[in-house]
């Protein structure tokens, strides 16, 4: 009895909760439909009277159900509910993760919220359309809200180590390219730049941190500062070789293309040995798919014949 007032009051405020979440995303929704057609009426007076365009609102891109959560997620940031050491880290992983948006924290948050509030009410509005006489509906809904909560942070823990991945792969071609741009008479910012460009349709996420890179060394005036950020924003230890490499290249004056030749073939050569160290675990990890799946078709070809003439021999 106590377990059926536990979940219908449990039930009643998280289908409060949500009914409040929606109404005010359907609130931001018609500010936000309001706020376009006002942005609309005054592009087309601007282009009537020859005047220039403004920059663009790097939500005007977004689609309408994005720019509501991302309202959602920046009113919950900007009231302090969440700390500012967890938005800075937050911040840096979304941004190892690719996630380098104006928005992208707004989202994240917002989209937790959303899926604390909903996952839970989804949950209870299946149990009771279905009427399910399930025991412990309290503990499914906490698990419903578990879920809600963990499931952001999964997935972007899995895009950040695709992305650092997809980094790494591609960082002997960049130095590769870097190589050829120095040779060619380029000084190191327009050769981070270049190769920024160049490369961007084979390794994206390196041609965004070396354009990245090369925008702070035109704003910031130690270019040290942003070499070593490189590796600093994303942790890999190639990139940390990277700058500090270039760094030394500037201080003492030592041949860049050498040095970069020469940490080219050291990546490469880290990669062969990780794929050789992948090889090596192959016969260990086929030991089982072997056991279960070829060995008893191998035991039925040799076996079977003679199981099949003993059978027949006692059967006569």
């Amino acid at each position: 009895m106590i377990a059926w007032i536990v979940i219908h009051w449990l039930a009643l405020a998280l289908s409060t909760g949500l009914l409040i979440v929606l109404f005010l995303s359907l609130q931001l929704w018609r500010e936000l439909r309001r706020a376009d057609r006002l942005s609309i009426r005054l592009r087309m007076a601007r282009h009537a009277a020859g005047t220039a365009e403004p920059e663009a609102d790097p939500e005007e891109g977004l689609p309408p159900w994005s720019r509501v959560v991302t309202a959602i997620g920046e009113v919950i940031v900007r009231r302090g509910a969440v700390s500012t050491r967890t938005l800075e880290e937050l911040r840096q992983t979304l941004h190892v993760a690719g996630f380098c948006g104006a928005h992208g924290l707004a989202l994240f948050v917002g989209t937790k919220v959303l899926l604390v509030a909903g996952l839970p009410l989804a949950a209870w509005l299946l149990l009771w359309l279905f009427d399910l006489d399930i025991p412990h509906q309290d503990m499914i809904l906490a698990v419903a809200a578990g879920i809600g909560l963990l499931a952001p942070d999964q997935y972007l823990r899995r895009h950040r180590k695709r992305y650092l991945r997809a980094l790494e792969a591609g960082m002997p071609d960049a130095l590769d390219m870097m190589v050829i741009c120095g040779q060619a008479g380029l000084g190191m910012e327009a050769s981070i730049e270049r190769v920024g460009i160049e490369i961007r349709h084979a390794h994206a996420a390196v041609a965004e941190e070396l354009m990245r890179t090369a925008h702070e060394m035109q704003v910031n005036a130690d270019t040290r500062t942003a070499l070593i950020n490189l590796g600093r924003r994303t942790g890999l230890e190639s990139a940390r070789r990277l700058g500090t490499v270039l760094i030394q290249s500037m201080q003492y004056g030592t041949p860049l293309n050498q040095a970069l030749r020469v940490l080219s073939a050291e990546h490469r050569q880290e990669m062969l040995g990780r794929f050789e160290a992948k090889a090596g675990r192959l016969p260990v990890l086929l030991t089982l798919p072997m056991i279960l799946f070829i060995l008893p078709c191998v035991f039925l070809i040799v076996a079977g014949p003679a199981v099949v003439d003993v059978y027949r021999t006692m059967g006569r």
